[in-house]
C-alpha cells in the first residue's frame, strides 16, 4: 500500500467515525426523556444529602417550614458575594422557621471544608457530588436559589446573585405563618 491510499484510508475511517457521532448525537437529543422543568407552584423534588458534618438532611424533613435551597461552587464569585448576606438572614430567620440549605455541586470535601471555614458559614452544607440534586432541579447556572414555602412547593427560582434586601424579601415571603 502506498502512501495515498494510506491516506485516503485513514481519512474514510476518520470521515466514518464522525458520521457515526453525529448520528448518534442526533439520534440522543431525539429521544431523551423529556425532563419536567421545575416551576413556580410545582411540588419541590425530594432529595437526600449529607452535610460536612455528617448530619442527614432530607428537604421532607423541613415540611411545615421554609427553605432556601441554593446552589453553589467555591469557583463562582457571585456565590462568595451573597455568601454574608445569607449567613446574616440565616441567623435572623432560622427561629422563624426559615432553613438555609447550601449544595455544592461537586467540589471535594477537603476544598468545601475549607470554603466554608473561611466564609465563617453555619448552615448546613452539604456536596452534591453525583449531581443528582442539582439535576431533579434543573439547575443550570450558579448561584442558583429555590425557595421552598412551607407546603414543599417551589415559591420562586432565582438565578444569579441576590441582594441583601433581596435575600430577605424572599425569607419573609416563605416564613411560615
Amino acid at each position: 500500500m502506498d502512501k495515498k491510499q494510506k491516506r485516503s484510508m485513514t481519512r474514510g475511517i476518520i470521515l466514518a467515525l464522525l458520521a457515526i457521532a453525529i448520528g448518534y448525537t442526533v439520534y440522543a437529543s431525539v429521544t431523551k426523556d423529556k425532563v419536567d422543568v421545575l416551576q413556580r407552584g410545582m411540588d419541590a423534588p425530594d432529595f437526600e444529602v449529607m452535610d460536612l458534618e455528617g448530619n442527614v438532611h432530607r428537604l421532607s424533613d423541613y415540611k411545615g417550614q421554609g427553605v432556601v435551597l441554593n446552589f453553589w461552587g467555591t469557583w463562582c464569585e457571585p456565590c462568595k458575594r451573597e455568601f454574608p448576606a445569607i449567613e446574616r438572614q440565616y441567623k435572623a430567620f432560622e427561629e422563624q422557621g426559615v432553613h438555609v440549605l447550601a449544595l455544592n455541586i461537586a467540589q471535594s470535601n477537603l476544598e468545601v471544608k475549607n470554603y466554608v471555614k473561611n466564609m465563617g458559614m453555619t448552615f448546613p452544607v452539604a456536596i452534591d457530588k453525583t449531581k443528582s440534586v442539582m439535576t431533579a432541579y434543573n439547575v443550570t447556572i450558579l448561584p442558583a436559589t429555590i425557595l421552598i414555602n412551607s407546603d414543599g412547593k417551589v415559591e420562586q427560582i432565582i438565578t444569579g446573585e441576590m441582594s441583601e434586601s433581596q435575600i430577605v424579601a424572599h425569607m419573609e415571603s416563605i416564613k411560615p405563618e
